[in-house]
């Protein structure tokens, strides 16, 4: 599958543009441990671009991403891709086995995260932001409140990767597409 056609899935699904940011920085996130993994970017990329795709249609753990994976089956796209994105989420009773599996789950929370941490600084920048700052915001548990932090140590310790190396690494990725995400300075 071509990132245009993933691209045009979310489009067409999805219309809040920090739901679509927040895909854009797990592609971004995706496609940078792709090509230091030596897999296979594009389908790393696409995996991250649509994980979320069908959450404003599906807003509950009762229905994303399960019922999003017909409408995916349905336009085409790869099961490697639709099964990937089901093991995004821990209810869906798909199993992370592959390491992609693995690098969306700890791509997906990690970069609401790092995108929180960025807008409060005076910046309001990736370009400045270091692993330190994260880290100070972690341990404040009312900062986004909503990213668990549960996950994304589990996220991080399922892909083989030290948690502050993989904000390091995602901070990183993210700057590369720092105006799309409107952190950028």
């Amino acid at each position: 599958m071509q990132r245009t056609e993933a691209l045009a899935i979310v489009q067409e699904y999805v219309k809040n543009e920090n739901l679509v940011k927040h895909m854009l920085a797990v592609e971004a996130t995706m496609r940078f441990y792709a090509e230091k993994l030596e897999e296979d970017i594009e389908l790393w990329g696409v995996v991250g671009l649509l994980h979320d795709f069908d959450w404003e249609i599906h807003p509950t753990l009762e229905g994303h991403p399960t019922k999003g994976a017909p409408i995916l089956r349905e336009r085409g796209v790869p099961e490697i891709i639709v099964r990937a994105i089901l093991s995004h989420a821990d209810h869906t009773g798909y199993p992370r086995e592959t390491l992609m599996e693995k690098a969306l789950f700890a791509c997906d929370e990690i970069t609401g995260l790092i995108t929180a941490t960025a807008l409060v600084r005076p910046s309001r920048s990736l370009m400045d932001l270091k692993v330190k700052s994260v880290k100070k915001k972690w341990k404040n548990k009312h900062f986004a409140a909503g990213a668990n932090r549960e996950e994304m140590e589990r996220g991080a310790e399922d892909f083989e990767v030290e948690l502050w190396a993989h904000v390091a690494n995602v901070i990183e990725a993210m700057r590369h597409i720092a105006p799309e995400l409107g952190l950028a300075g």
